[in-house]
């Protein structure tokens, strides 16, 4: 089943969701259609999986990044790695998976099925400004916690077509910004 959803998300990526096709995705799995069908009905029930297996996998990264820190206390550098590289390393394992969801032509249903992931790692950056920076509005937090969510996705592409030399820099650049942005406030 793993090699069916790898094949599928990158069927699904490189063609679309509306184009793609059951006997598409069983010859980039390397299987018969029939073998494709043992486990999956239809297109829409392997998209409805890697849409599931992308949750879990974000919900993952998020814990490992957020759970059971103190960050209060952490250095800047410290929270950067502690907090960019569990996420980032989901999204380098896992590149085809936000170029699919992202995509115009998929189901409402499935795109929306990351939207509780995404709102609570948008929490969870507020709860690290709020322990770092006690004082702060409850608006400017906010503000803040999206602004800093939307550099990581702006700089996302950049740091996944990195070759793998330059990936390195590309991850300081982005770990750059993000001090730079949070410095000034939180002290």
């Amino acid at each position: 089943m793993a090699d069916i959803l790898e094949a599928a998300a990158a069927v699904f990526a490189e063609s679309g969701y509306e184009k793609a096709t059951t006997n598409a995705i069983a010859t980039a799995a390397g299987i018969s259609p029939g073998s494709l069908y043992q486990f999956f009905p239809n297109k829409e029930a392997i998209a409805q999986a890697l849409a599931d297996r992308f949750v879990t996998g974000m919900r993952e990264a998020h814990q490992g990044a957020f759970e059971g820190a103190d960050f209060a206390t952490m250095d800047l550098d410290e929270l950067l790695d502690r907090v960019v590289d569990p996420i980032l390393a989901f999204n380098l394992d896992n590149p085809g998976f936000k170029a699919l969801f992202a995509r115009p032509d998929m189901p409402a249903g499935l795109t929306q099925a990351a939207a509780p992931i995404q709102a609570a790692l948008l929490g969870r950056v507020e709860a690290v400004l709020a322990a770092r920076a006690p004082d702060l509005a409850a608006g400017e937090r906010t503000r803040a916690a999206r602004t800093l969510v939307q550099v990581f996705k702006g700089m996302l592409p950049i740091v996944v077509a990195a070759p793998e030399g330059e990936r390195e820099v590309e991850v300081r650049e982005l770990k750059k910004i993000l001090r730079g942005y949070l410095a000034p406030i939180t002290g």
